[in-house]
């Protein structure tokens, strides 16, 4: 019974994913009055992360902001759908990268890098980055749980040429590659909430103390790989663009935490300009210091 569940399940979300946008977006509008009306999902937690995060506003503003915030999350909802069968040419006119020619000088120099990003805008639309890259591109994730959506977002993820990778096997990955004189290109998706564990390192981020990980500087450091910042930017429902920022060429040469610091403080740059892209619905400082 559960095989057929799950078979069924699988089948009608992406039977979903071939709806039109215009069909897709009606039905986040219809999920967006629910969830926000009705369920009123984690809206304490939403209004908790925005007025820490935001002293200076308003209780207008941070409104204002968390509604914005829940219509972002219910895009999401369906463009992940929409992902599992859109198209090269698809991915391509909803994705634009403005500066992919500076990927180039690492690619001469036969250098591995590691773009690193958040949970902004649809971090998953970086998906379609093997199509226009001669760099091998690998993809960091957690397993899930539910084998259903873990299926999915693989295949959803590699459909156009990535590969997801498993943290702990990122290193021996990017090795392999450098030993076939293959450079690769890394995703990581840096603002998750680590483990309670000893490795984990804490910055200011939004006025707190908060523990970031610090596995994307030890293994940058590990292979000297180059750093990128991905800075994505949602130009309209359902469109994205991506600014490629150089933060390190060489990162053996960064002192230690540099690296975590540097793309920390990016990355909160890149929310205070448009905060309602930022998966706030998180709860991003569950952990404290005395909790370890």
């Amino acid at each position: 019974m559960s095989n057929l569940i799950y078979r069924i399940v699988y089948y009608l979300i992406r039977f979903a994913g071939l709806l039109p946008p215009g069909v897709l977006y009606f039905i986040s509008d219809l999920i967006y009055y629910l969830i926000y009306y009705v369920i009123r999902y984690r809206r304490q937690v939403v209004n908790e992360n925005l007025r820490n995060s935001f002293p200076e506003k308003s209780t207008a503003e941070i409104r204002h902001i968390a509604r914005n915030y829940y219509r972002h999350l219910c895009d999401l909802i369906v463009e992940s759908l929409y992902q599992t069968g859109m198209s090269e040419e698809e991915i391509s006119l909803r994705v634009r990268y403005n500066n992919p020619e500076i990927i180039q000088k690492y690619f001469d120099r036969g250098k591995h890098v590691a773009a690193v990003l958040g949970h902004y805008g649809n971090w998953e639309w970086l998906c379609g980055f093997p199509l226009i890259t001669p760099y091998k591109c690998i993809t960091i994730y957690r397993p899930l749980n539910n084998r259903v959506f873990d299926r999915l977002m693989l295949e959803a993820r590699s459909r156009f040429g990535a590969e997801p990778v498993p943290m702990k096997m990122a290193i021996r990955k990017i090795y392999e590659y450098d030993k076939l004189g293959i450079p690769s290109i890394t995703a990581f998706i840096a603002d998750q909430t680590p483990p309670m564990e000893k490795s984990i390192f804490w910055v200011d981020f939004f006025n707190r103390d908060t523990p970031v990980y610090s596995g994307v500087e030890r293994i940058a450091k590990k292979m000297d790989m180059a750093v990128l910042f991905f800075k994505m930017k949602k130009t309209g429902r359902g469109y994205y663009e991506f600014d490629l920022i150089p933060l390190f060429d060489n990162a053996s040469e960064t002192t230690d935490y540099e690296i975590t610091k540097a793309h920390v403080a990016f990355l909160e740059q890149q929310i205070r300009e448009q905060p309602e892209y930022w998966l706030w619905s998180h709860r991003r400082w569950k952990l404290k210091r005395n909790m370890l």
